[in-house]
């Protein structure tokens, strides 16, 4: 049998707390000497993922192998791992030498030895000179730096670090995402690091694993995270998109603002509701907006350092950024382009919202917790199991949570250039998704309500 090159192998983790799941079955391999990087909003897991394979938490089921050996019920200090936090936990009333050899002190080993490998971790932090200096008199980024070399000094076959840089300001974080680059490249271990930040993600990563709601969304290069990202939540997360609804013609031929584009995507089928994601950096505009594909008048336009920021209106109601290296007035008639192999095509993750309830009559649906007025049944009876289905737009969101037939909290926002597609969590642990114009914030508490004629059933 060949010999894995994975030195982590996680298999089917689940983590459940009484009324949440913070990890549904997560599956992922990470290969020896790589740098991965597990991305996601708050509270998608990607940190209670990390402190399994650390072993400071327990997964409810699941294996966790690292270098081929089973990991469940081994204790952190036996795994072949060390942990670089966000807080760096160092101890305050130890110089920097002795913060380091902490560990190799513990374990026993030679004094020499420990001075010699304490000092090439020094070396390899850039801290050769900082040996006896106390640690409360350091900063934040050379605080950082102790914390790694406490860990590397320990010749960890992984290196776990958790969203390590938050607590630094962006020059020094940005400083450090070179220095954490270099010390992967040199110290030739495997580095698993999570953070929420998109741009540390694409610069420090061999792979990125994407999370939301306890669940791995897509694994790819940063390449490929950003130019083909596998679904709306991908696209929207990582960089800035136009997201837009459209409906794929036929082979190479896309439909999206009322007009038709070439692009290079196959295999969708005729005539289907597909989404497509155009970078801002990929659409070209031009002052002739007659010689364009189409046109629109600048709204915004906004210096943002390396490039101006512009979203332009189309005369059908639709919203485009653009990033370009040139400024357009604000209130000017532009032209816009897009190359066909930068309209990238994603099947739709659904058309319309599916609930399972109970029918109660022939006029009313148990769904979401409560009773809903729906189009009348006919063909089976009440009590029965049933699934409601309604169009994205029948759903009506109210302030008042109590002026809706149920309520819920808005968890998920994304822009599709005219209207905004809403992910609603409701009280009942379910999701529905809400298109609509108004502006909401992320976890507004919200009423529903349903349109009955719109609400049809059928039997589950």
């Amino acid at each position: 049998m060949a010999k894995s090159n994975n030195i982590i192998e996680i298999r089917n983790i689940t983590k459940t707390f009484p009324d949440k799941v913070v990890l549904a079955g997560v599956t992922l391999n990470v290969r020896k000497g790589e740098f991965l990087t597990i991305l996601g909003p708050s509270g998608c897991g990607k940190t209670t993922l990390l402190r399994i394979i650390a072993g400071f938490n327990s997964a409810t089921s699941g294996e966790i192998y690292i270098a081929g050996n089973e990991m469940t019920g081994v204790a952190p200090h036996l795994r072949p791992v060390n942990t670089v936090f966000q807080r760096y936990a160092l101890f305050p009333n130890y110089n920097v030498y002795d913060n380091i050899a902490f560990g190799l002190k513990l374990r026993k080993v030679d004094k020499k030895e420990i001075g010699e490998r304490v000092k090439r971790a020094l070396k390899m932090v850039g801290m050769t000179d900082y040996e006896h200096r106390d640690v409360q008199s350091l900063s934040g980024g050379q605080q950082q730096r102790v914390a790694i070399a406490r860990a590397i000094v320990n010749r960890p076959e992984v290196l776990l670090l958790d969203e390590p840089l938050a607590a630094l300001d962006l020059k020094m974080r940005k400083d450090m995402q070179m220095e954490l680059k270099e010390m992967h490249r040199d110290l030739g271990i495997t580095f698993v690091y999570v953070t929420h930040d998109q741009e540390e993600a694409l610069t420090l990563s061999d792979t990125i694993v994407v999370m939301n709601e306890g669940e791995i969304q897509q694994i790819g290069s940063p390449t490929d995270i950003y130019n083909e990202p596998r679904n709306t939540f991908v696209a929207d997360f990582i960089g800035e998109s136009n997201i837009l609804n459209a409906t794929m013609v036929r082979d190479r031929l896309v439909r999206f603002m009322d007009k038709e584009f070439e692009c290079v995507d196959e295999g969708f089928g005729e005539n289907t509701p597909v989404d497509v994601v155009i970078r801002p950096e990929d659409v070209y505009i031009i002052r002739n907006a007659e010689a364009a594909m189409f046109h629109g008048t600048v709204r915004s336009c906004t210096f943002k350092g390396v490039h101006y920021e512009m979203f332009v209106d189309t005369p059908d109601g639709y919203e485009i950024m653009i990033q370009d290296y040139n400024a357009f007035d604000v209130g000017e008639e532009v032209g816009m382009m897009i190359k066909p192999a930068d309209i990238h095509v994603m099947a739709k993750e659904r058309t319309e919202n599916s609930v399972a309830g109970t029918l109660v009559d022939t006029t009313h649906v148990e769904i979401l917790g409560e009773t809903f007025e729906c189009q009348a049944v006919e063909g089976i009876e009440p009590g029965s199991s049933i699934v409601a289905h309604f169009p994205f737009s029948a759903v009506e969101l109210t302030d008042d949570p109590d002026d809706g037939v149920s309520w819920g909290t808005i968890r998920f926002i994304l822009y599709k250039g005219d209207r905004y597609h809403l992910t609603v969590r409701t009280d009942e642990g379910e999701n529905i998704y809400v298109d609509t114009h108004d502006v909401w914030e992320d976890l507004d508490e919200v009423g529903i309500k349903i349109s009955p004629a719109e609400i049809r059933v059928t039997r589950q």
